[in-house]
């Protein structure tokens, strides 16, 4: 639920959807390929939280939903300027698709933090927990699809895939729980 009524029409937040599709795709875009594994290192984490945390839980999944179609049906939104049902179905699908699940559950908690009229302080570490709990979802569902389609281990689909990850994951949730207590006022 948002907090309150909304300031602007349903044809406003679903071009935000839009926006934020694009957001992530840039974000994407943005990557550091590593040797040693399929996944790299990119920003589309922060997009991802900054969709469920601002856009909240209806919205943030809907843009997250419209990013990974437009991936799906060819256009080039992917890591590497990549797209198609191929790379869904690849190694790194599992956490493409996560990155719909974290949405939803980024706005979730969002949602219920902002309804509550928390503090600043308090908000933030409600969306600071509420980006973890995205993040650890996408990373279940990346790395079991990672295992499925790859045959590795847990371990080492662990090591190659979240280990090397977690740093700069924290990173991002840090900096998107600042703008989301921040941008989100403006929008609801």
């Amino acid at each position: 639920m948002m907090t309150g009524e909304k300031r602007y029409s349903n044809t406003a937040y679903l071009a935000l959807c839009g926006l934020f599709a694009a957001l992530t795709a840039v974000c994407t875009y943005i990557s550091i390929p590593l040797g040693f594994t399929p996944v790299p290192v990119n920003l589309a984490t922060l997009a991802v939280f900054l969709a469920g945390g601002i856009l909240g839980m209806k919205y943030g999944t809907v843009s997250l939903m419209v990013y990974v179609l437009l991936g799906a049906v060819g256009l080039p939104v992917f890591s590497n300027f990549s797209g198609g049902p191929g790379v869904l179905m690849g190694p790194t699908g599992g956490y493409i698709a996560g990155y719909i699940a974290a949405a939803f559950i980024v706005g979730f908690i969002c949602d219920r933090a902002f309804a509550a009229s928390l503090s600043g302080p308090k908000k933030t570490a409600v969306c600071v927990l509420a980006m973890i709990c995205g993040l650890t979802a996408c990373y279940f569902l990346g790395t079991a699809w990672f295992m499925y389609s790859t045959g590795t281990g847990l371990i080492a689909s662990l090591v190659a895939c979240v280990i090397p990850f977690l740093i700069g994951d924290g990173l991002k949730i840090i900096a998107a729980s600042l703008l989301v207590v921040r941008l989100r006022p403006l929008l609801f």
